[in-house]
This record gives C-alpha cells, sequence and structure tokens, in this order.
C-alpha cells in the first residue's frame, strides 16, 4: 500500500502555476530523487507533503499512522543544547522527558544530591506514566548508531556534525519517510560518504533533493523531475536519465515546430481576402481560436545560463611553487608540513579534505596572502586571479542584485564590449525584477550564480574556487564543468562534489591527516586509485618478510591446490553473466519494464559482483599460501 499519494495537485503564486496538476504515489522502502531546476518546486513540493504548504486544488493521502520527518536544506543557526536535547526534540513532549531524565542522571553522578535525587524519581514516575522508557532508549539508540557524543553542546560542533545530529532527530521517531532537501550541502567528502552509506542500510521510504550526481547516483532508486509545474518520473540511473531527458527535450521541440508551423499557415488563411472570408469553414475558425490558445498557454523551456569567462593575458609559466613549507595556527595546531608542489600555468588542480582541515589556507598561501612560517613560496608573474569565496562575502546583502555586478553603474565592460548590466544579469537567469531585488531575498542557489556573474566580469588567468557548486543546480553545474574545462588559465579548485572534481581537475592534493598532504594525477576516482595501489605496495614488505621464520617453501594440500586451479575459470564465468546482464540492462527500453522484472536482475547482478569480488580476492589470498 502507498505511502503518500498526491492527486492532481495544484498550486500557485502567480501565472504561470508553480505545480500543476501533478500527480506522485511513493511506495514503502523506495529512493526516490527529486530533481529540477532552482525554483521549480521542489522543495515547495516537500512541504506539501509534510503540511506545511496546502495546495490550492487536488488530494493529499497519508496511509493509516504513517509518519513523515523531514531534514531540512539548511543547519538552523539558532540550534542550541546538547546533541541528546536536540535528537529527543523529535519525539515532541515525550523526548522532553527523556531529555531531562538523561540529565538528571548525568547530575546525579556528579553530585548525589537528595534533592537531585527526588527529581530523578518524579521523572521517572513521569515516564513510567507514559510508557516512556522505550523513547529513551532510542534515543540512546540512534545516538550510537550515528557515532554521536550525546552530551556535546551542538553550537561546537562542525556543519557535517550538525547535520548528522539533525538526521538523527528526524530518524529518532522511525518514520515511514524520510523527506532530505540537500542533505550533502556543505559536507565534506567523508561526511557525504558516511550519509550515503547509513541511508543505504536504512529501510525506509526517502524522497530527497540533490544535485550531487555521484550521491544521487548511489542512493536513489527511482528519479522524479520537477519542469514547468508538472513531474515526469524515471526509473533508471542518472547517466540513463540524462539521455532519456535529452531525448524528450528534442520531441518536443520537433512538436513544436510543427505545431507553429500549423499555427502560421492558419494565421495566414486568416487573413485572406473577402472572397475567401464569406466562404471560410466556421469549424477551421475555432480550431484556429483553439490553437491561438494553446500556443498562449505553452511554457517553453527554462533558459540556460549563458555564461563566459574573461581571459586577461597568460600568466608566467611557474604560478606557484612550494619548497618545503610548514604552517600553524596560534594555537600551535599544524596545517601543512614539509610540503613542496610546482604548479604551472593551464595545470587545474582540486583541493581534497575534510572541513576545517586547512584547505582555504593552503590557498592563501599558494596565492601569497600567506606567509610560511618554514620554507619559501615563489609566486609567478602577471597573476589576474579571481577568487569564489564559499562564504559568498564578497556579496554586499543590503545592496540589489545588479548594484553588487556593476557597483551603481548602468553599463559593464564585458569581453571588450559595452553591455547594460540587466542584459549581462539576464545571461545568468536572473529577470529584470530580479536584477532590482536585495541580495537578501536570493536563495543559495541564485546567490551563487550572482557571485559567478560578479566574478565573470574582470578578466582573469587564475581562478580560484572554493567550493562553487553549493547550491547550483544540475544545468548551472554542468555548464560550470564546460567553462572550466575550456578555460585557458589556472584553477584552483576546493570542491567535495566527486563527478565535478573528475570532470575538472588534472591533478589533487589531498589532506591526508596529521598537515600530511599529497599530490595525485588526476581527479577524485584516480585519487582512489592510487591510493590503493600505494596501500598495496606499502603492505608487500611486511607481507614478504613474514615467510623468512618459515619453510621456503610450502606444499598445498589437495583441495586448496584443487580451489586455486577452478578459480580463473569460476572468475571467468561470472565475468561473463555479468557482461551479459550489463549489456541487457544499459538496453533502452529495459527500465520501461515493470519493477517487478527489472527488481530480480538488478539484484541478480549485485549478487554476482559480490561473488567476483569475493573470487579475485580468495585467489590472492591462495596465491601467498
Amino acid at each position: 500500500m502507498p505511502l503518500v499519494t498526491l492527486q492532481d495537485i495544484y498550486l500557485s503564486y502567480g501565472q504561470p502555476p508553480l505545480i500543476d496538476h501533478i500527480n506522485l504515489v511513493i511506495e514503502p522502502g523506495e529512493r526516490v530523487c527529486l530533481i529540477g531546476r532552482n525554483g521549480a518546486g521542489k522543495s515547495t513540493l516537500l512541504k506539501i507533503l509534510t503540511g506545511q504548504v496546502i495546495a490550492d486544488d487536488g488530494v493529499l493521502k497519508r496511509a493509516a499512522g504513517v509518519k513523515i520527518a523531514q531534514l531540512e536544506q539548511s543547519v538552523p543557526h539558532d540550534a542550541t543544547g546538547t546533541v541528546f536535547d536536540v535528537i529527543a526534540e523529535g519525539l515532541g513532549e515525550e523526548g522532553k522527558l527523556a531529555a531531562r531524565y538523561h540529565h538528571l542522571i548525568l547530575e546525579l553522578g556528579n553530585n548525589p544530591d537528595d534533592k537531585v535525587m527526588r527529581e530523578l524519581e518524579d521523572c521517572q514516575a513521569e515516564l513510567e506514566r507514559v510508557d516512556g522508557w522505550d523513547i529513551n532508549q532510542r534515543v540512546e539508540a540512534i545516538v550510537t548508531k550515528m557515532e554521536l557524543n550525546p552530551d556535546v553542546d551542538i553550537s561546537s560542533l562542525s556543519g557535517g556534525y550538525k547535520r548528522r545530529v539533525l538526521l538523527a532527530r528526524a530518524l529518532v521517531c522511525n518514520p515511514d519517510l524520510l523527506l532530505l532537501d540537500e542533505p550533502t550541502n556543505h559536507l565534506d567528502i567523508d561526511a557525504i560518504q558516511w550519509v550515503e552509506q547509513f541511508l543505504l542500510k536504512w529501510e525506509g521510504a526517502l524522497l530527497f533533493i540533490s544535485h550531487d550526481r555521484r550521491f544521487m547516483d548511489n542512493l536513489a532508486t527511482r528519479f522524479i523531475e520537477i519542469d514547468r509545474g508538472q513531474l515526469a518520473e524515471f526509473h533508471c540511473n542518472y547517466s540513463t536519465y540524462i539521455q532519456r531527458k535529452k531525448e524528450m527535450l528534442e520531441i518536443e521541440d520537433k512538436h513544436n515546430a510543427l505545431f507553429d508551423k500549423r499555427l502560421s499557415q492558419e494565421e495566414v488563411w486568416i487573413r485572406q481576402g473577402i472572397k475567401a472570408r464569406r466562404t471560410r469553414n466556421e469549424g477551421r475558425v475555432r480550431a484556429l481560436e483553439a490553437l491561438r490558445v494553446e500556443y498562449a498557454n505553452r511554457r517553453k523551456q527554462l533558459g540556460t545560463a549563458k555564461m563566459d569567462i574573461q581571459q586577461a593575458e597568460k600568466s608566467g609559466k611557474i604560478v606557484a611553487e612550494a619548497e618545503n613549507i610548514s604552517f600553524a595556527f596560534d594555537d600551535g595546531k599544524a596545517v601543512v608540513q614539509s610540503f613542496s608542489t610546482l604548479i604551472q600555468r593551464g595545470d587545474k588542480v582540486g583541493l581534497i579534505g575534510r572541513n576545517g582541515v586547512g584547505k582555504t589556507t593552503l590557498l592563501k598561501l599558494l596565492l601569497g596572502q600567506l606567509e610560511p612560517q618554514q620554507g619559501r613560496i615563489k609566486t609567478g608573474t602577471n597573476l589576474n586571479v579571481a577568487y569564489f569565496d564559499q562564504y559568498r562575502s564578497a556579496l554586499d546583502e543590503s545592496k540589489t542584485v545588479q548594484d553588487n555586478v556593476s557597483g551603481g553603474r548602468d553599463m559593464l565592460d564585458v569581453g571588450g564590449k559595452s553591455r547594460h548590466v540587466i542584459s549581462y544579469l539576464q545571461d545568468f537567469l536572473f529577470s529584470p525584477d530580479r536584477c532590482r531585488q536585495p541580495v537578501s531575498a536570493l536563495s543559495g542557489g541564485e546567490r551563487n550564480r550572482l557571485l559567478l556573474a560578479k566574478l565573470f566580469t574582470r578578466p582573469s588567468n587564475i581562478l580560484v574556487l572554493d567550493e562553487p557548486t553549493n547550491d547550483l543546480d544540475i544545468d548551472t553545474l554542468d555548464l560550470l564543468e564546460e567553462l572550466l574545462i575550456d578555460y585557458q588559465g589556472t584553477v584552483l579548485l576546493v570542491s567535495h562534489d566527486r563527478a565535478f572534481l573528475n570532470n575538472v581537475v588534472t591533478s589533487t592534493l589531498v589532506f591526508e591527516g596529521n598537515a600530511v598532504i599529497n599530490q595525485y594525477v588526476g581527479g577524485y576516482d584516480d585519487w582512489l586509485r592510487q591510493r590503493s595501489v600505494e596501500q598495496k605496495t606499502a603492505a608487500a614488505p611486511a607481507s614478504a618478510a613474514k615467510p623468512q621464520n618459515k619453510p621456503a617453501t610450502k606444499k598445498r594440500s589437495y583441495n586448496v591446490q584443487r580451489e586455486l586451479d577452478n578459480l580463473p575459470g569460476e572468475i571467468e564465468r561470472l565475468e561473463t553473466e555479468i557482461a551479459a546482464i550489463s549489456e541487457q540492462i544499459n538496453q533502452p527500453d529495459f527500465y520501461q519494464s515493470d519493477r517487478t522484472v527489472t527488481a530480480p536482475i538488478e539484484q541478480n547482478l549485485v549478487a554476482l559482483q559480490d561473488q567476483l569480488n569475493h573470487s579475485y580476492q580468495r585467489w590472492e589470498q591462495l596465491e601467498v599460501e
């Protein structure tokens, strides 16, 4: 039985409607990704499901007793109390009682006072009255599962741990459906992977909004796109969705072209001379009027940003050269230790590391904005740096959108040509009305687009981008990727978007811990592969040293030798089956089949891959025995 059903839901804040008579069904256990452009109505749809927004028309049906919990897009700035307190808030008044009991237990341990004992007894009695012992255990269980310290104040935690606490608060009530709005925003890669693995193991239904392509590809079992007020469903992975969406838009363009041609022909006919008007078909006239209405009501596809990066004259061949540099904060915490690197013109370098590890500090060192405490940094010549700040400090929230870009002027010099500031901002999808509004009224995605618009008004040969992908929709992300790939200058990129790093950078600087920074060729996946090889190489001498205390040769038993001889054939069989199933899944019509047909095939593929991995591991194990 469906958990939630939306029937003919309509919502409008003016014309055109934001949500235009849509239908949606969410089944138990499925993981649905809701995608769409910034401002398309994704967050509003989540609010309709929770009852925070009431639709103008249509029916919302919930299964009897269904529980829905939500993780908001942004971490509240006013969140206070201990981790235990915040999580217990997810259980309402009974949760507050459990939090009070937890604090009294702690207080009694530190101060065995009679007054505290009496308060604890009263609290125990109240818990028993409302059958609240299960509630206390549930909070403790989720704290353990999330690997949290229950007695730490939430205000002292990093953004990633705050989001983990808020996720625990949403899950503590054991919801049947969990709603997540951009759960990976401002999280580092380790935190994103933790959330990803946790949700993969979670058994409830999930509806989430995300622009992190790797995250949603790993997690989603179904994609739903909201576009111009309508919903479209895709039972496939993300790459297949992209292909199908492209085909749908091509078909729509052809249909619109035929429609426009027919309308043009009918408009010519209606304007013929008096004789034609005397004999014209009234039914044809009514059909023309219907065509006019349909054309007027047609919602055109949302525009795509037309960003362009102005490139300055080339910098010197060497952009930055660091030799054995070290740097530590005032509290003595080391950020960089004996680090050396050479960055040359045209390099596209990604920085990977946990939040707070010092990525921004390293950028400032490489650009000469900070002096190393040890070692030497040589910066290149003719450097024109454009800096994208993750905190958007370059934007003045009290000023309008256009004043932030133009400084009060009407005209801009862009690419050697004079352009009106509103015309320029329309390339970044800001309407004239939006250009006159203050920055404080913009969404997160709009602010990022505005910062890019401001950044690209000046020529540069070095782009420094500190987490530019937060809040950007997928279309804008794809365009930014293309611009950075074609950019002739140098790029220094801090990002936690794994797909973005893979597609843009040519090398990565990775903070490995304890102020150690290592450089790898390629993007995120290349780093993982190279790190795995290094770990195996480092482990090889230790494993090779162990047999010295054993006989030089050790004869394998008959059964072990037979298993070893059979493994190559078993591996070949598994690879053949996996290839056949993969080819079947990659067929365009595979995901058009019923889910009861496709799901067992997908499960079989996963099982075969697990068997193949086990066979390879067993082969390596037997080879060294």
